[in-house]
């Protein structure tokens, strides 16, 4: 691989490591605010949602790892899932801003 190859790499890979971290910091703020309201509901979704970002979090480890091949597939699950996430997280935000 080239060094254009690696430092592309590496950016996408900060990228998604960043969305993790925002959507990570999100979900934390939404179970504090769930747990104040005894929003059993939404505290549970909210926990389904932060083990996702744990799973997302070790297939972003497995991208660093993947060879060329499996690269460009696990790239576009990854992001994939981190999009999915950060939509549901937001429905979540607006949930609680509509209460």
């Amino acid at each position: 691989m080239g060094i254009v190859t690696n430092m592309a790499k590496k950016v996408i890979e900060d990228k998604v490591e960043a969305q993790i971290n925002i959507v990570q910091a999100k979900l934390e703020t939404l179970k504090a605010k769930a747990e104040a309201s005894k929003a059993t509901a939404e505290l549970k979704v909210i926990t389904d949602l932060l083990m996702k970002t744990r799973a997302i979090d070790h297939k972003l480890s497995d991208l660093k790892t993947s060879g060329e091949t499996a690269y460009q597939q696990s790239k576009s699950d990854l992001e994939s899932r981190v999009a999915e996430l950060e939509k549901s997280v937001r429905a979540i935000e607006a949930k609680f801003k509509a209460a």
